[in-house]
């Protein structure tokens, strides 16, 4: 078939559809107005709805919500850029199940090169996702790394709640990424494409705090000069993250509280109530429960704050991703200096397994990068990695007896396993930090 004949067969909009609606992504097209003109087989399919009650509404209209979520290019009088556009985003089906789906945006022009409309492909990536946990293939959810049976629940949680927006309150040591897991549950959710917000309380002297969290108005106190924005005020339409919640004072409890009670607030010197829409996470590595019994921390504010609680483990307690995560903190390291990242040795990797790391995924990433240097580019050995990690085994958090292995039984389970040293632990039912150092000690298996 020459090219002139494929053109003319295209040309016929029967035709043209066929070839849409047999396609494996969604398809919505909307004009300048969201008036939507075409909405394919797999659209329907994926979101629920059916061709005939959509096609020529509003794109708002008919989802009940923008479809796009904070990412619509068609929102608050946004311009509509030149360039195609690719995110994901969380939305919700006719039936309010939650979908997971990776959008591409295309502006369509016509023969004078003006815009048009947009054309949106898209692709549901919520079944792979559970594949993905299910199977124990999921490595990694957003800027987190991590493959332990209590990470893939935290990644499943995250999921979960996403697509809700009632606080979130994370708790965890220090360390542990609680600001990494507060800026997914933001991301996987309908205000993905809009403000994520953070700021640690810890940090700020009270008075400072409140115009920080509220603004404040000029004059309102010496060097205010101007006006000024607060962190709530940002965040409109977005998440706002509260890092080290517990370090809050009581009247910043009490602030916080009618904000949360009636969304809105005064800035510092002003007398204009202001009203915003934001979801907010909050964290600390404090036990705030116990803060609580102290009388540190409100209980009213407490229980307005734990609506969902996520709890993040240490990383004394998911061992099996250190291999992971010094794979990960090397290759990082190695784009960042665009030069090849030093292997690291197995003594050195049994000797980070035999670690307690109270300073849990931080301190794992300080320690590759005092590692990187101090080997000059070569191997990691355990002799450059840091001082704490070259004492005595740290025995004094174990539990349990440990099983005694011999060479007959783990060369059994790794031809079992086909080599898989984690399925292999789990089959001999030891730690994995325990199989590295038998095989440590025995080279030769």
């Amino acid at each position: 078939m020459t090219e002139l004949s494929i053109e003319k067969l295209l040309s016929g909009k029967k035709n043209l559809e066929r070839v849409l609606d047999n396609l494996k992504e969604g398809i919505i097209a909307h004009d300048l107005d969201r008036r939507i003109f075409f909405f394919n087989h797999e659209a329907e399919r994926i979101t629920g709805f059916r061709r005939e009650e959509v096609l020529g509404k509003d794109c708002h209209e008919a989802f009940g919500a923008p479809f796009c979520g904070e990412s619509c290019s068609f929102c608050d009088d946004r311009p509509l850029t030149e360039n195609d556009q690719e995110y994901t985003i969380t939305t919700s089906a006719k039936n309010g199940d939650s979908r997971r789906l990776e959008v591409s945006l295309t502006t369509m022009r016509d023969e004078a090169d003006r815009a048009v409309g947009v054309l949106a492909a898209f692709r549901d990536l919520t079944d792979l996702f559970c594949l993905r946990i299910n199977t124990e293939q999921m490595t990694s959810y957003g800027n987190i790394i991590g493959q332990d049976a209590k990470m893939r629940q935290l990644f499943k949680q995250i999921r979960d709640v996403a697509d809700y927006d009632y606080p979130v309150h994370i708790s965890g040591e220090t360390g542990t990424g609680k600001e990494l897991v507060a800026s997914a549950v933001h991301t996987e959710s309908r205000r993905g494409g809009a403000a994520f917000v953070p700021i640690n309380c810890g940090a700020l002297p009270e008075g400072l705090l409140e115009s920080e969290l509220f603004g404040h108005v000029r004059g309102a106190f010496s060097g205010a000069i101007r006006d000024k924005k607060g962190r709530f005020e940002l965040a409109d339409g977005g998440t706002i993250f509260l890092d080290e919640v517990a370090e809050l004072s009581r009247p910043m409890q009490v602030k916080l509280l009618r904000f949360l009670q009636e969304g809105c607030f005064e800035k510092v010197g002003g007398e204009q109530t202001i009203a915003v829409n934001v979801r907010l996470i909050s964290a600390t590595n404090k036990d705030l429960l116990q803060e609580v019994r102290r009388n540190n921390f409100r209980d009213d504010l407490y229980y307005r704050l734990n609506v969902i609680p996520i709890h993040i483990p240490p990383l004394r307690e998911r061992k099996t991703d250190i291999p992971i995560l010094v794979e990960h903190f090397l290759t990082e390291a190695g784009d960042s200096y665009r030069r090849k990242p030093p292997e690291i040795s197995k003594p050195a990797l049994a000797r980070m397994f035999e670690y307690h790391w109270p300073g849990n995924v931080r301190e794992l990433q300080n320690a590759i990068q005092y590692a990187i240097v101090k080997s000059n580019g070569k191997e990691i050995s355990p002799s450059d990695l840091p001082m704490e990690l070259q004492g005595k085994e740290d025995t004094g958090r174990r539990s349990g007896p440990v099983r005694k292995l011999d060479a007959e039984m783990v060369r059994a389970a790794l031809v079992k396993t086909g080599g898989n040293k984690a399925r292999a632990a789990r089959l001999l039912d030891v730690g994995r930090a325990t199989l590295y150092r038998f095989l440590h000690d025995y080279p030769e298996m």
